[in-house]
């Protein structure tokens, strides 16, 4: 009875499965599934149920124990956990009462104190007074000192140390600076400037004596100059006292640069920041600036608008005349000296700022003569070339073209410069030699046959980029290459516009012409656009295209790849030009070849007699029209064109001819056996054979 019960229970549970509830603890689940594991369908397995249920009993016995544990431990924690509470409670209060009674006493100890406090405020009041009154005493008695020392060396007649203390005495004067004591900075400043004055002007007399011992300055041309002494053997004596005054007067550098401020030219230049001309170098300069002011302002006959080369190669004569005596003597007295200053480029820079400040009161008077204008910033253009590669002089340094980018100036420039830009297009392409390559006879150059109207132009352009690369700014430099943009594009204009006229004569020499100069320029400004300089100029213009969110992202992304250059919109113009001729010229000569081959395409291709019939295989007369027009067009078009551009003209050409030939002869005709051999003998061995001399397998543009 009980197997059967048993049996009937797991068929229950096999015949409704018992579902997990996993949110709650689901006994009937664990039920089916205990005995499923443990009876199963095998009714042997029942003689195991005695053991079964010892073992449950075990098992339910071991839960009840700990369940006991459990309930027994778990109030002894608890009250464990009070107690503990009721300890840090009272402890809590304790401290809570302690805070109370040290909170009064220190409020009482403060009110207490608090005469006290306002008795030492007011002695430590005092005592701060007295220190800054001792330590304002100290300052006067140390600039005393000094003053004193300085004196007692100039009454022994000890300069370097008097130059050395003075020099001790500006440092202190900078320090000074950030004080509010506006008495005792001036009684340090004024101290600093008697001395000075003193110490400099006896020093430069000294330092001029020596000068003019050496015959200084070297107003004449480095061969003849005799600078040294008639008598060499008192040489020695004059370059020490050169060297030893050289270097008191460099002490006297940092006082020079308190007192004195050098003249600047206004804002609107943007000169870049460079320090005083050092005080020995100025005094060595004195003599040429006079010379210079002398000849160069006011009604002198040198100082005329109209030569400003007189006063600019006079500079460039000054700076080569005295370039060996600077690096041999100089030079080396600034090394020992250990300083940073180049000599040769200390007196470059002192001399241009003469330039400069000349620059900047005649360009207003001169704005508005083209004429002027023009030859003033060609002769400055030719100034700054010699000035940077013969003499070294640093881009860093104040220079003519930081005049030349002044606002109304530099907008004059551009508006110049692109008038006699176009007037010099004007001229180029009104030429009589306007259309003919320069080089037509000399074959290994002339393999562009670029017109000279197209190199001129190129050189123009180029000309153009030499006159502005070396302007200050990048700004400055983008509105040129704006220009030279402009000038293409004119240029491509003007181009066109003569190519139209040339239109019904596309294969004619000026047509082809026309072609070879669209595609040089084309070609150039490709060539250009790897040019590290035009690569800054497109950086620039990415930032400044950036931060203006002038152009989308994909532009910016293609700018800052270097996937396009700074003359792609003009080249993609040019090329679009180039393909619409090409286009023309290979239409053109396609319909001479379709008009020459009507009677090649209504040739008996059935009835022609087989290749065994003849003894020789010939050419179809009908073809011979077809072939000779190919054959002279091609001649005519490679001597007029280059040859990239003649390799594309071939090249879509022979694609037409391929299409034609094969839609027009082959597909419209049915050929015998003899007809498809003499087809075959007239391509191979007559059309291809034309193509052969531009490339080595001519059967594969006619596949």
């Amino acid at each position: 009875n009980i197997a059967e019960k048993v049996n009937m229970a797991t068929v229950a549970v096999k015949k409704k499965e018992a579902t997990r509830d996993l949110d709650h603890c689901d006994i009937p689940y664990y039920v089916s599934e205990f005995v499923e594991r443990e009876v199963g369908n095998d009714y042997d397995s029942l003689r195991k149920l005695d053991n079964l249920i010892d073992k449950l009993s075990e098992n339910k016995k071991q839960l009840e124990e700990q369940v006991l544990t459990v309930s027994s431990e778990v109030p002894k924690r608890i009250q464990n956990a009070l107690k503990n509470a009721e300890e840090s409670k009272k402890s809590l209060s304790r401290l809570l009462e302690e805070e109370t009674l040290l909170s009064a006493s220190i409020n009482s100890h403060l009110l207490k104190a608090q005469p006290w406090m306002e008795d030492l405020d007011v002695l430590i009041s005092q005592v701060e007074e007295i220190e800054r009154h001792l330590s304002y005493l100290k300052w006067i008695s140390r600039i005393e000192e000094l003053s004193d020392s300085i004196q007692q060396y100039l009454m022994t007649n000890n300069v370097p140390e008097a130059a050395s203390t003075l020099a001790f005495m500006a440092e202190l004067d900078i320090k000074l600076q950030e004080s509010s004591c506006s008495h005792l900075l001036a009684f340090v400043r004024s101290t600093v400037k008697f001395w000075h004055k003193i110490l400099k002007d006896k020093l430069s007399s000294d330092f001029e004596e020596v000068l003019t011992q050496l015959r200084w300055p070297f107003v004449g041309p480095p061969q003849s100059q005799a600078f040294g002494l008639a008598a060499p053997a008192s040489a020695p004596d004059v370059y020490n006292n050169l060297e030893m005054l050289f270097c008191q007067l460099l002490k006297l550098q940092t006082s020079d640069e308190l007192l004195t401020k050098p003249k600047q030219l206004p804002e609107k230049y943007s000169l870049p920041p460079s320090p005083p001309i050092i005080l020995p170098i100025q005094i060595m300069l004195n003599p040429l600036q006079k010379r210079f002011k002398y000849h160069f302002t006011g009604n002198k006959q040198t100082n005329v608008l109209n030569k400003p080369e007189w006063y600019l190669t006079q500079v460039l004569m000054w700076i080569g005349n005295h370039a060996k005596f600077l690096d041999d003597k100089i030079q080396p007295i600034l090394d020992k000296a250990g300083s940073s200053v180049n000599a040769g480029l200390e007196f470059s820079r002192a001399l241009v700022m003469l330039i400069l400040e000349k620059l900047a009161a005649d360009i207003p008077c001169l704005l508005y003569d083209d004429t002027l204008f023009c030859h003033l910033v060609d002769e400055v253009l030719l100034f700054e070339r010699e000035l940077y590669s013969v003499h070294g002089y640093l881009s860093s340094f104040p220079s003519c073209m930081h005049i030349l980018s002044e606002e109304s100036c530099f907008q004059r420039w551009l508006t110049v410069e692109k008038k006699f830009a176009l007037q010099k297009m004007d001229s180029m392409l009104s030429s009589e030699a306007a259309w003919i390559s320069q080089y037509k006879d000399i074959t290994d150059v002339d393999e562009m046959k670029v017109p000279d109207c197209a190199e001129t132009f190129m050189t123009l352009l180029l000309v153009i980029t030499d006159r502005y690369k070396n302007l200050p700014t990048a700004s400055r430099k983008l509105q040129f290459l704006g220009l030279q943009k402009e000038l293409v594009d004119d240029f491509r204009i003007r181009l066109t516009q003569v190519m139209k006229e040339e239109t019904r004569a596309s294969l004619g020499f000026r047509y082809c012409a026309i072609l070879n100069a669209v595609n040089y320029i084309a070609t150039v400004l490709a060539d250009w656009a790897d040019n590290v300089f035009f690569l800054q100029l497109q950086q620039a213009e990415l930032e400044v295209r950036a931060e203006s969110n002038a152009v989308s992202k994909l532009q910016l992304g293609q700018l800052a790849s270097m996937e396009s250059s700074v003359f792609d919109e003009m080249i993609n113009l040019l090329e679009r030009l180039k393909h619409d001729m090409l286009t023309r010229q290979v239409d053109h000569v396609f319909r001479e070849v379709k008009d020459a081959a009507k009677l090649y395409k209504k040739e008996r291709w059935l009835s022609l007699p087989s290749q065994a019939e003849q003894a020789v295989m010939s050419l179809s007369s009908t073809a011979c029209p077809m072939l000779l027009t190919l054959r002279d067009r091609l001649l005519q078009l490679e001597q007029q064109l280059c040859h990239s551009l003649f390799k594309i003209f071939w090249q879509m050409l022979a694609e037409k001819v391929d299409i034609y030939i094969y839609q027009e002869i082959i597909m419209a005709n049915h050929f015998n056996e003899g007809g498809a051999a003499q087809l075959q003998f007239d391509m191979s061995r007559n059309l291809f054979p034309l193509f052969s001399h531009y490339c080595k397998r001519p059967e594969n543009y006619f596949k």
